[in-house]
């Protein structure tokens, strides 16, 4: 049993002691993930129930709201893309760490509440928000000189394509390359899952995949289709010095067009129970397996 200390508190062995100890941690952990936008705060998640009404403003076609500290800040760095108003609080400011002053395009100071109505209730802005125009059209015959590349036939979700990007960047490829349909466009909630990484790595959509498939073979890239009844494992379906890693959609898969025009099909081996992984999980492995392969 466990006895008081002299001073009058509680010993180590406390339970009570333990669990204080415990629920602070849990404090101090759930206070840096709100810290790093991972998950809303009180306030937000108040904005959130009371905002059901909340319907986004029209964009015109060349206008995109960037929000989030990381994509805000990549944004700012940018030199390519050019921005037009950026949206801050007060206390976004002091932790955005640049100097508005001088970045050449006007600002204002404005509340949390202000940016809710731009945004909607579910946007984790962190208290800033850039309004943009999207970044320049790239050209699949810009990318000849890179070794990596990353195709998503279809991929619609733009919290995955997203996560995809972080990998891309990661891996250093040399561009994302999607479809003009059934993908998500340049966006607010593409950019803050990304954080940072659109600002980083081409996003290149074609009207046509097959076509720019072909286009990639003509430029020397050897192009691996990602399935899970793929005929061989991946990390033995790698050639050449060129590598055009190709996934299919989150549901769906590759499209049967796609299966016949890479040169050819392969599997992620997984020994554990579970043989499909999320899209932009199957990304970053299949990443780390073309830098092996380019390295050899």
């Amino acid at each position: 049993m466990s006895k008081d200390n002299k001073s009058g508190g509680k010993t180590a062995t406390d339970p009570s002691a333990k669990d204080t100890h415990y629920a602070t941690l849990r404090r101090a952990h759930r206070d840096a993930k709100r810290e790093r936008g991972e998950i809303p705060t009180p306030q937000a998640q108040k904005r959130k129930r009371g905002g059901e009404d909340w319907k986004p403003p029209a964009l015109a076609p060349d206008q995109v709201h960037l929000y989030g500290l990381h994509t805000v800040r990549a944004a700012l760095d940018n030199p390519e893309r050019k921005k037009i108003k950026l949206f801050v609080t007060q206390n976004a400011l002091a932790r955005l760490e640049v100097d508005v002053e001088a970045l050449g395009i006007p600002f204002e100071i404005v509340s949390p509440q202000e940016i809710d109505k731009v945004l909607g209730p579910e946007a984790i802005h962190q208290g800033v928000m850039l309004e943009t125009r999207p970044l320049p059209v790239r050209r699949l015959e810009a990318l000849k000189e890179s070794p990596l590349l990353l195709v998503l036939d279809q991929v619609t979700d733009p919290h995955n394509v997203g996560a995809i990007m972080r990998s891309a960047v990661a891996f250093n490829a040399g561009a994302v390359i999607t479809t003009q349909r059934h993908s998500p466009t340049e966006s607010g909630v593409l950019a803050k899952s990304a954080s940072g990484a659109l600002e980083l790595i081409p996003y290149i959509q074609v009207t046509n995949l097959a076509d720019a498939l072909g286009e990639l073979h003509k430029l020397g890239f050897s192009t691996i289709g990602l399935d899970s009844e793929g005929p061989a494992p991946l990390e033995g379906t790698f050639s050449g010095e060129k590598v055009a890693l190709v996934l299919g959609s989150e549901g769906k898969g590759l499209r049967q067009k796609t299966r016949e025009t890479v040169n050819a099909l392969a599997r992620l081996d997984m020994p554990g129970s579970i043989k499909s992984l999320n899209v932009s999980n199957a990304a970053a492995i299949a990443l780390y397996a073309a830098r092996l392969h380019l390295k050899a």
